[in-house]
């Protein structure tokens, strides 16, 4: 079985003065390569908490996170930012692009952490751009770009390192249905190219575009399914 996560009862509480809030409680999940699943929940569940710890924006209270046969359970801040660099491609809801920064240079952003020099990352940003219909905007900056082509640059970001898994935090939170849509299209095409793709959603629509399903509620997992209804998107994108 090639597993790209296993969480092993892993537990997150929180201490708020006198309060202690259990925002995890035992939550044991494998993930394994090429998967498409979300993360479903109301506000309040864990879900958001469960992507941080699976992000390596956070660590666990108690129990073990294995990403790629790696345990992350306990490492420092440092180790846990080379890891996400390496191993994580990030798509926000609200995009997180650099406003002065071209698509070019916001896309290149994580090789530069990774250390690759400047024609090589050019190169590589340039195709990643191309890889999602925009290579003829790579010189605009985001405040030129549309919502949707925002979001595709932010998408063209978490693909050039190779991570392992695209990790997406409500990825059409601030777009209109039908570039939602379109940016649905765009992750079912990743997922077909054999990319992992965990997606973090409290909407039923977008979260039926995955394959798998993983409700949780106050802290556990409520349910685990595989998704019988996948949503499919066909549109005119350029890919």
């Amino acid at each position: 079985m090639d597993l790209v996560i296993r969480t092993e009862k892993i537990s997150k509480v929180y201490k708020m003065g006198s309060e202690v809030i259990h925002a995890l409680q035992s939550i044991t999940i494998d993930i394994k390569k090429g998967e498409y699943v979300a993360f479903m929940g109301p506000s309040g569940s864990g879900k958001s908490t469960l992507m941080n710890i699976v992000g390596c924006l956070d660590t666990p209270s108690s129990g073990t996170y294995i990403l790629n046969n790696h345990d992350v359970s306990d490492l420092t801040e440092n180790q846990l930012a080379e890891i996400r660099n390496k191993e994580i491609g990030f798509v926000f809801q609200t995009f997180n692009l650099l406003p002065r920064a071209t698509s070019l240079e916001n896309v290149a952003l994580p090789l530069i952490y990774a250390g690759v020099g400047k024609s090589d990352r050019e190169e590589r940003a340039q195709g990643t751009l191309e890889s999602v219909g925009l290579g003829d905007r790579s010189s605009h900056r985001p405040n030129e770009l549309s919502g949707g082509q925002r979001q595709r640059v932010a998408i063209a970001r978490a693909l050039v390192n190779n991570p392992s898994i695209i990790l997406a935090d409500e990825p059409t939170g601030n777009l209109d249905s039908k570039t939602s849509y379109d940016i649905m299209d765009l992750f079912r095409k990743l997922h077909e190219m054999g990319n992992t793709i965990i997606m973090v959603t409290h909407e039923d629509d977008i979260a039926h575009y995955a394959h798998r399903i993983v409700r949780l509620r106050d802290g556990l997992v409520e349910s685990d399914e595989v998704n019988k209804n996948i949503r499919h998107t066909i549109t005119s994108t350029s890919f």
